[in-house]
């Protein structure tokens, strides 16, 4: 299988990419396409339907091939994988919640194939981030591989989509389902932040929303453990950056944490509404801003997954938390190119607002604030 990422700030820069991706005989069936929502979705769609290539297309918050990170672009991935190797499954949350949407992905990932792996993105379904997991493992079964990312709208919050071919969807759940048997799929959901303080309590949330931790309100509590002054008055921004660099860690026995990046403040009951759910009762610390030791616990980890078991890869998909973005800041292209490096390959990625995939020591679950890697090496 081969693969090749283009770009382009403009849809003629990457029609000029893509022409130039073709010249040498290659024949891609299927691209995957992440781009600002300022683009024009639809004309970018139509260069690749004019050639009969499958689309699994998400909107972002910043995109990247290789370490090259952009605002406001396209970038794309093309592969030339064999169209009975995968298929492209589109649901909408309407008429069924997510999770059933999500039990019926697993449902077709099982009729489809008999060792099918999930890449999945999602609209703005933030909320439902457990939801989609837990469906596809009650469709497929719980060992079943499922790596992804939740669509972005350049930090708009209003409206993030995922596209194929001919549909589009806010509240839409897209999987490229793979033949495994076919096509090695590993991953790994990993983060490399360290905790801070004592372990606290959850002790009042419904949801994603954080309503006290050992009792005294929990924004309140972020205010005054981290030494921080939120005018809430001045923008969402302020909440948003805050949770970007000081995430929860939901802390679990024998497993790695989960982050959890707080999104949103409410002013009147000082809760916290965070980027997927925190159950009542929750064991959680703070968390350091990122240096370069986070960096390196990533390559660490990817390392791992290539000494275990992925020596080579023919492409790679990174699916990273726009909250790592705002965190990082230029550190953020030197761990896209280092983990690009770890197996040379071509890379796409972009800045979601939520990370599907199993770590190090964990299950296939949702993420905040987290780096997930996926890498594809036909058999």
């Amino acid at each position: 299988m081969r693969a090749k990422s283009i770009k382009g700030k403009t849809l003629e820069e990457l029609k000029a990419g893509f022409k130039e991706s073709l010249s040498d005989r290659f024949k891609p069936t299927l691209a995957i396409v992440f781009l600002s929502i300022k683009q024009d979705r639809d004309a970018v769609c139509e260069l690749f339907n004019r050639e009969g290539i499958s689309i699994f297309g998400a909107t972002t918050s910043g995109e990247f091939i290789d370490g090259e990170i952009n605002e406001g672009s396209i970038a794309v991935m093309l592969l030339d994988i064999d169209p009975q190797y995968f298929k492209l499954v589109f649901q909408e949350t309407g008429e069924h919640t997510t999770f059933e949407n999500a039990k019926q992905l697993g449902i077709e990932g099982k009729k489809a194939f008999s060792n099918p792996a999930f890449i999945i993105a999602s609209g703005w379904l933030h909320i439902d981030g457990e939801k989609i997991i837990e469906g596809i493992i009650e469709g497929y079964g719980a060992e079943v591989t499922v790596f992804g990312g939740m669509a972005g709208d350049d930090l708009a919050l209003q409206g993030p989509l995922v596209f194929t071919n001919e549909k589009s969807s806010v509240k839409g759940l897209l999987a490229i389902i793979i033949d495994e048997d076919k096509i090695g799929i590993n991953g790994i959901a990993t983060c490399g932040w360290k905790a801070i303080g004592t372990t606290k309590t959850v002790t009042k949330s419904v949801g994603n929303i954080v309503y006290t931790i050992d009792n005294k309100p929990a924004l309140d509590m972020v205010m005054k453990y981290l030494g921080v002054d939120i005018d809430l008055d001045s923008g969402k921004d302020v909440v948003t950056h805050i949770g970007a660099y000081y995430p929860l860690q939901l802390e679990r026995e024998n497993v790695a944490p989960v982050m959890r990046t707080a999104m949103f403040a409410n002013k009147e009951d000082r809760s916290l509404i965070c980027a997927g759910n925190v159950p009542q009762g929750s064991q959680v610390r703070f968390s350091l801003p990122p240096d370069f030791d986070a960096i390196e616990k990533v390559l660490e980890e990817c390392n791992e997954l290539k000494d275990e078991k992925q020596p080579k890869a023919d492409a790679m998909i990174m699916f990273s938390c726009i909250s790592r973005h705002l965190s990082f800041g230029i550190m953020m292209s030197e761990e896209i190119k280092q983990v690009q490096q770890v197996w040379n390959a071509p890379m796409v990625g972009f800045f979601c607002y939520g990370e599907f995939g199993r770590s190090k020591t964990g299950k296939h679950e949702f993420h905040n604030n987290t780096c997930c890697v996926v890498v594809l090496k036909e058999k």
